[in-house]
């Protein structure tokens, strides 16, 4: 329990540490619950869209569904996605680009690519009709989240442990806890309809995409790089399932 507790308190503002003392150590682990605490962020967000959409229209209740999960997070993998939009923008060897992601300014590429990408996944979800983007919503959360968590079993960090942010190098998954991750992931994808799951595949080869580069690139991954990722992962969902509505 203190586990799923850590995880709660690292990806959300949700004060669980008035609940229980967490131990250090089960900060390491937080990854293997990753999708777990996306489906609180994830069904936080369709339960505010749900409401929102019986009363704003669509784009104006996306907006402020996201708002609330920006609130709940305090934006920790929005932080990220600019930190890493910046660090590989403008950094031209991997010391540069690790010192630009650990800078806590934000800079011009890392303006543009929220803007861009806050854009596309506001439109994609606001194009969906309203009985269905609260579901997708609630999927695509715990399914990017799992995708992201592919960089921790497949790469090594890429600084040294008294260099990371938050002081903590995650540890890798065990098989039990993977097999639980894919579970935590997969499981609202059972509220979709069959076609949308199709939605699954093109996070996948983004997560593959990103580690390829980043092992390229910079020899291993940050926080900053999962954050990065899984925001990146849930674009492609929400795009993928604004294209199947299209062409349905």
């Amino acid at each position: 329990m203190k586990k799923f507790f850590a995880a709660v308190g690292f990806f959300t503002r949700i004060p669980v540490w008035k609940i229980c003392e967490i131990p250090a150590d089960k900060y390491k682990r937080v990854v293997d619950l990753w999708p777990l605490a996306g489906w609180i962020t994830g069904g936080v967000t369709a339960l505010a869209l749900w409401g929102a959409l019986h009363v704003f229209p669509p784009v104006t209740a996306v907006m402020a569904a996201f708002a609330v999960r920006l609130i709940l997070t305090g934006g920790l993998h929005e932080d990220g996605l600019a930190d890493f939009i910046d660090g590989f923008g403008g950094g031209t060897d991997r010391n540069r680009i690790l010192e630009i992601m650990k800078d806590s300014r934000i800079g011009s590429y890392g303006v543009i690519g929220l803007i861009v990408y806050f854009i596309l996944m506001i439109t994609s979800v606001a194009s969906l009709p309203s009985h269905l983007s609260p579901l997708v919503v609630l999927a695509a959360d715990p399914w990017s989240k799992f995708c992201g968590s592919f960089l921790i079993n497949t790469l090594p960090y890429a600084r040294k442990q008294e260099e990371a942010k938050n002081k903590l190098i995650y540890d890798r998954m065990t098989p039990a806890a993977f097999l639980m991750c894919v579970a935590a992931g997969f499981l609202p994808m059972l509220l979709l309809p069959f076609t949308y799951w199709a939605c699954m595949c093109l996070p996948m080869l983004i997560a593959v995409g990103m580690i390829l580069y980043l092992r390229y690139k910079i020899g291993g991954y940050t926080g900053d790089c999962c954050g990065a990722t899984a925001l990146l992962c849930e674009l492609a969902f929400y795009l993928t399932s604004a294209a199947i509505f299209k062409l349905s």
